[in-house]
């Protein structure tokens, strides 16, 4: 099998908790996988099989679109590139929801939060001195921010897959399903319980 373009990172509580870390794997990830399918695709097309047309030249062809892929190709760019990918991302952040929803005793801002809420308790509310007096915004703990990038990285990466999935359908022709089952089928058979 062929190694992902994109290495999963080290899955460590560090690497949730730094969101540029986790965005910027995810978003070099989708770079290189599903926002490239297309040329990934058209790579696997062999337009010469029927030979050299020299006239071929001197016109547009739009042959990518044209022609299907065989379905050995296909199945071995599912396997070796796209569904490892998809992996690597489930698997960051499903690592990263779980890191989200456990305690975080390291939270560098836990006693800065705790000092603004103490002085919020002490604060005097006159709102007819001052109508702004009453507004707090506590700072949120890196536990509720992780929840919250995880949350829109799924969604977003949902997005993503059902889009690719829909070319590779169609280039690879047939029904294939839906980008879930193919993917849930891709994993029973790589990694046996």
């Amino acid at each position: 099998m062929a190694e992902p373009l994109t290495p999963s990172p080290p899955l460590t509580p560090q690497f949730c908790f730094t969101p540029g870390a986790l965005r910027d794997f995810l978003r070099l990830s989708r770079t290189a996988v599903d926002d490239t399918v297309t040329q990934h695709l058209n790579a696997l097309v062999t337009p010469a099989k029927e030979g050299f047309d020299p006239s071929s030249t001197s016109r547009p062809v739009s042959w990518p679109l044209t022609h299907q892929i065989d379905a050995a190709s296909c199945r071995t760019f599912k396997d070796g590139v796209l569904f490892p990918a998809w992996n690597g991302r489930s698997q960051a952040l499903s690592y990263c929801a779980l890191v989200a929803t456990g305690p975080d005793p390291d939270d560098p801002e836990a006693a800065l939060r705790e000092a603004e809420n103490e002085r919020n308790r002490e604060r005097v509310v006159n709102e007819r001195l001052d109508p702004y007096s009453g507004r707090f915004f506590p700072r949120e703990p890196r536990t509720e921010q992780l929840v919250s990038l995880v949350r829109m990285e799924q969604s977003v990466e949902n997005i993503v897959r059902s889009r690719t999935w829909d070319i590779v359908n169609q280039r690879c022709g047939g029904s294939l399903g839906t980008w879930e089952q193919a993917l849930a089928t891709w994993r029973k058979a790589n990694n046996p319980p």
